[in-house]
Order: structure tokens, then sequence, then C-alpha cells
């Protein structure tokens, strides 16, 4: 780990001593770059029962670029596609320095409470929820549970 930026070290330490309640973030033995991260669906969602599990690593180049996120879990969501990625504008193009590990995974988890429909990754899901939401919840409950439960 020592060969780790300060910054990481100062992060990672961070994420073990003040747990972001609902989300568990571990790094790598063999890569302290790569972390296991294991969000609990939010109260009040689809997900509410669900332990997803995600993977989270830090470029070379960060903090000058984001952490590369993505689900190990299957979900249904409009903003999350089948291989996992998540359209989520701090991924992308509002990335900022500023932003930490805690906050990249804060906003995945409010991304769950609160999916956009209009700016999808997963037409699909993106369509039902905008046309009929009651049965995108109901499906993305289904899929919690088929998927998200151990």
């Amino acid at each position: 780990m020592a060969s780790l930026p300060k910054r990481i070290m100062k992060e990672t330490e961070r994420l073990q001593s003040e747990p972001v309640p609902g989300i568990s973030a571990v790094p790598s033995d063999s890569n302290a770059r790569l972390f296991s991260v294991v969000i609990i669906g939010p109260e009040e969602s689809p997900y509410a029962t669900g332990r997803f599990k995600l993977e989270l690593f830090l470029p070379e180049d960060y903090p000058m670029a984001p952490p590369k996120v993505r689900f190990l879990t299957r979900i249904y969501h409009p903003n999350i596609d089948r291989l996992g990625r998540i359209c989520l504008d701090i991924l992308k193009d509002k990335w900022s320095p500023a932003l930490q590990i805690r906050t990249v995974l804060l906003s995945i988890q409010a991304l769950l409470s609160a999916p956009n429909p209009d700016d999808p990754l997963n037409n699909e899901a993106a369509e039902l929820w905008k046309n009929n939401e009651p049965r995108a919840m109901q499906t993305a409950r289904d899929w919690t549970k088929q998927y998200a439960q151990q």
C-alpha cells in the first residue's frame, strides 16, 4: 500500500473507519486500487431488499479522472445496462477531483432511489419507467428478489 498516493490511502482509511450507512467498500488484497463494494438497496425503493455487488477501480490518473464503477449483480434500472455500466454524470463529464470514492458510492445509492429514465443506458427499462412506472417498479423488485438476495 506504500506505493499508493496519499489521497487513496486516506480515502481507503476513512471508508474503513467511517463506513457509509448501507455501503461497504473493501480494497482487494492484491490491488489496493480495486474495491469490492456492496450497496444495500435503499428503503422505499424497489431495491430495498437487495444486496448489490459492484466493483470500483481507481485508474492511475485518479483523482484527475473518475473511478471506474460497475454493478456485478444484475439489476433492472434505466441508468444501468446489462453489463453493469452506470450512467451517472459524476462518473463522466461532471467528474471533479474534489469528489471522493464515498461521494461516488453515495451518488450510486441515491440513483437507486431516483432512477432517471430521461438519461438511460437501459432503453427498455427507461421506456417502461416512463409509460408504466408501477410495472417497472415491480420488475425491479422481481429482479432484486431473483438476483440480489443471498
